[in-house]
């Protein structure tokens, strides 16, 4: 069961509102619709919670790049909310690099020779069988996500929540950040 919600700083406090998330497809998306609820361009958080998974905190402030949090990467990305979380720059990857993957993957046979290649590992003709298929190391996967935090730990520093505290945020995470920020009550009205 996942809950999101969106804290948005106003003059007078921040404001909160749950909100779905169905239409969301990106991080793109996800920022647009914190950007609709800022007032005069201030911070808007936007909170994603897995129950007793894992949660993600994405920090908006204007028209600058979002700034993002996972309390653990590996849960998240078996989440499709996860994913979206999960950019290829959060997890240090070249941008489009899971594309051009996949792409090569399709011009390769699943034991590893090219479309109308040999299988090396057959029988040479004189007796010999070819080099032998290893499996492949898993500690080098590009395509592996870290377990445990993932992302900016200063996400929410400079609005009363140290990196320490953040890290040890497990179960119920948003009611102790909307307590750091001030927000408590703001936000039990939605919940």
């Amino acid at each position: 069961m996942y809950f999101a919600a969106l804290l948005a700083r106003t003059e007078d406090g921040w404001e909160a509102s749950d909100t779905e998330l169905d239409d969301v497809e990106t991080l793109s998306d996800l920022t647009d619709l914190a950007r609709e609820a800022s007032v005069d361009e201030d911070t808007v958080l936007v909170y994603i919670e897995q129950e007793d998974a894992w949660f993600g905190v994405v920090r908006v402030d204007g028209e600058e790049d979002p700034r993002i949090y996972i309390s653990d990467a590996s849960a998240a990305a078996r989440s499709s909310y996860g994913e979206i979380l999960l950019t290829d720059e959060l997890l240090g990857r070249e941008p489009g690099a899971e594309d051009e993957i996949a792409a090569l993957e399709e011009l390769v046979d699943l034991d590893g020779t090219e479309d109308g290649e040999p299988d090396e590992a057959q029988d040479s003709g004189d007796g010999r069988a070819g080099p032998a298929v290893t499996e492949p190391d898993l500690d080098d996967d590009p395509d592996a996500v870290p377990a445990g935090p993932l992302g900016d730990l200063g996400v929410l520093a400079d609005l009363g929540l140290s990196e320490k505290d953040l890290l040890t945020l497990r179960t119920d995470a948003l009611a102790e950040i909307a307590d750091a920020l001030g927000a408590a009550e703001v936000l039990e009205a939605v919940r």
